[in-house]
């Protein structure tokens, strides 16, 4: 795809920085900073590096930098792409990108860049959307998963399904040709099988959708129990730094805080939420209430206990708040004299955050509970994949059930040719311009 404008953006962080990186893509993009550059640039050879000085209209300088040429089509999106690395600065920055636009450039829309690489064949749509998972990824784990997708993984899988699918479709096609053939058991039982395995394939993908969801987005995870039984101690042993006021004042935290913590590779959303008791200060009511409202949605909940301490009804009531739910019962301060009654815990893990203790424990029942997550699963990236493929795997079910019921074979060349465009719209070879805009319009400005 030829695109006659030429885009910039700042690709860079806004704030102050020792390197700023403006990123400009389109035919004109090098003689557009051939215009605002004191050094020539039009001759450059490909993939150089030019030292000189960015000047306003005037021919004042604006700021030292390096210029990076990239002839199409070696380049990010194909096309001529020039990167100007000049000082971090939101003012330098600001004169830069302003212009490249005098000279002649358009502002960037929202992941117009990768767009433009997707649009140009250098990326599919599940590669596209990995670069995203790339900037956003929280832990190595989700980042090796989303270099995993950016080198085309879990493309090379759809493609290898898709290519199963089409070779079942031209024998079936070629019985529709030639309807003299009879079709024996044996070759319908082939069939059969080799549809039933690109399902199997297609539900792996299905399975680790949750995995997929939580690597990106974190799994969130509210800690609750009444005042002073160390919630705030264990969000700054997970987030390993004094995140959250601890004291021995009851009500000290009287609102949600969050933060991400990286266990096993697998990012929490850990959430701190207000200690549940029975308050007057309008104030702590409101944190209060927000926190029955965090362990209401949280996907798995730490309820925190004292273990030096009897049973309360701010107890009782964390425990109804708890009922049914994918939480782990923490019984804190292991390392005073243990008053408590643990008879109505089903299960609980006996713990010191003080001290260090019952740590292992903990650690492997987080594990247990976000289950298996590894750098080598193919996951589905959210909702709108997911819906692709479980259309296409109701398309391959009933491909099967017409041939076992020998209903007709040219309306299994129907259904396979269904399943076979919602899987190239995955990919992105068979996609509509509104949804290839939706996609884009999640990234940043830049990238």
């Amino acid at each position: 795809m030829k695109n006659e404008e030429t885009i910039s953006a700042i690709a860079t962080a806004l704030g102050t920085a020792g390197i700023g990186v403006i990123r400009m893509s389109g035919e004109n993009s090098i003689d557009i900073a051939d215009k605002i550059f004191d050094k020539d640039l039009k001759t450059a050879r490909d993939r150089s590096i030019i030292f000189g000085h960015v000047k306003n209209a005037a021919g004042e300088i604006i700021d030292e930098a390096i210029i990076l040429i990239m002839r199409a089509p070696k380049s990010y999106t194909k096309e001529n792409v020039v990167e100007i690395q000049c000082h971090g600065g939101a003012a330098a920055l600001r004169e830069v990108l302003s212009r490249t636009f005098e000279a002649g450039a358009r502002p960037a829309e929202r992941g117009e860049f990768t767009k433009r690489a997707f649009l140009n064949g250098r990326l599919d749509l599940t590669q596209a959307q990995a670069v995203l998972d790339v900037i956003q990824a929280k832990t190595s784990t989700a980042l090796s998963i989303a270099q995993n997708q950016l080198s085309g993984k879990t493309s090379k899988k759809i493609h290898s399904i898709r290519q199963n699918i089409l070779e079942v479709l031209a024998h079936i096609e070629a019985l529709i040709d030639f309807p003299e053939d009879d079709i024996d058991a044996i070759f319908i039982n082939d069939i059969d099988k080799k549809i039933a395995a690109q399902i199997d394939e297609i539900k792996i993908f299905l399975d680790n959708q949750k995995s997929g969801r939580i690597l990106r987005e974190g799994l969130e995870t509210a800690i609750i129990g009444k005042p002073n039984v160390g919630k705030s101690s264990l969000l700054n042993f997970l987030a390993e730094s004094e995140r959250a006021i601890v004291t021995d004042i009851p009500g000290t935290t009287r609102d949600s805080i969050e933060e991400f913590v990286n266990i096993g590779g697998v990012p929490l959303k850990i959430i701190d939420t207000a200690g549940i008791r029975n308050s007057d200060n309008p104030v702590e009511k409101i944190g209060i209430e927000r926190a029955r409202d965090c362990a209401s949605r949280a996907e798995l909940i730490f309820a925190l206990f004292d273990g030096s301490r009897e049973l309360s009804s701010e107890d009782a009531e964390i425990l109804k708040l708890i009922e049914n739910r994918n939480a782990i019962i923490l019984v804190n301060k292991a390392d005073l004299p243990q008053v408590i009654d643990t008879s109505q815990f089903e299960n609980f893990i006996p713990i010191s955050i003080k001290k260090n203790l019952g740590v292992e424990k903990f650690m492997a029942a987080i594990s247990e509970k976000v289950g298996n997550v590894n750098a080598e699963m193919n996951f589905v990236r959210d909702e709108r994949e997911a819906d692709l493929l479980r259309r296409a795997v109701k398309n391959l079910e009933e491909a099967r059930f017409t041939l076992q019921k020998n209903i007709g074979i040219d309306f299994i060349s129907i259904d396979l040719r269904a399943a076979l465009e919602l899987l190239s719209e995955l990919t992105g070879e068979s996609v509509t311009e509104d949804v290839i805009d939706e996609i884009f319009s999640k990234f940043c400005i830049g990238k």
